[in-house]
């Protein structure tokens, strides 16, 4: 069984997803059995505790995927930094996906947007994005570089925070396997969506009550080759410890990991 296969085993016994082995589960010189997924985590930032966040993430993807060989970078707690993580121009090749849970709303200079959006473009590495990174780069004159990968703009939140009913759009998507008909988060910021861009879809809304419209939540995104999960879900630390947070966040790696139909 190559790593693939071991990824969506493990997945099944912890979500409780039907799992089959087809022709994308053959071994390939890139990736054995044995080799652990190499993931980096992009965090930090204003607004959040992001060092607890860390640990919910890491220890939460390792018991519903495994193998996992994480690399974990925190710029602080202020809305700029200096990202050396993204200073190289190929800073996302050595890695097998990233996970971007930062806030950094503050970062202006165009270069490091394109660096990072390029830098998964070049290298073909998927992405997973968290709450307040749809926040970060926004004042950039290119920050729409950052919002095409993503799939969605959003520059602000709801004032109240409160329990969100999540209902699925899209139940029958791979990420929402085992997600409830209506999941109550224990708390929560709703993030106004103002624009889906073309590629994205929306797997799981929640009502706003301030603009009295479903908000997206949840979606999956193509951008360049590559596949990209978000969810705005992630403000309180009580949210992400949800089993529905967790395994909703261990699909979606799995998800983006596959490789994009042509």
């Amino acid at each position: 069984m190559n790593f693939r296969f071991l990824v969506l085993l493990a997945l099944a016994l912890a979500i409780g997803t039907p799992v089959s082995a087809d022709e994308s589960s053959k071994p390939t010189s890139e990736a054995k059995a044995s080799d652990p997924l190499r993931a980096l985590l992009v965090t930090g930032g204003c607004c959040h505790d992001y060092p607890r966040q860390a640990e919910i993430i890491t220890k939460g993807m390792n018991e519903r995927i495994g193998r996992i060989e994480w690399t974990v970078v925190n710029y602080g707690t202020e809305r700029t930094g200096e990202l050396a993580v993204y200073a190289n121009p190929n800073w996302a090749a050595e890695y097998d996906i990233v996970v971007h849970n930062e806030c950094y709303g503050g970062v202006t200079d165009p270069a490091v947007i394109q660096r990072i959006v390029e830098g998964h473009a070049k290298a073909g590495v998927p992405a997973i994005a968290v709450h307040c990174s749809m926040h970060s780069y926004r004042a950039a004159e290119n920050a729409d570089l950052w919002r095409a990968l993503l799939g969605v703009t959003s520059t602000y939140h709801e004032k109240a925070k409160r329990s969100l009913a999540v209902v699925p759009v899209m139940p029958e998507h791979p990420i929402l396997k085992g997600f409830p008909e209506t999941w109550n988060t224990p708390n929560g910021e709703l993030y106004i969506i103002e624009r889906t861009w073309p590629a994205t879809e929306v797997l799981a809304t929640a009502y706003s009550t301030e603009t009295e419209k479903d908000q997206p939540v949840a979606w999956v995104n193509e951008h360049q080759g590559v596949r990209v999960f978000a969810t705005t879900l992630g403000h309180h630390n009580v949210t992400m410890e949800s089993p529905e947070w967790l395994n909703m966040v261990a699909l979606g790696m799995q998800w983006a990991m596959e490789k994009p139909k042509q």
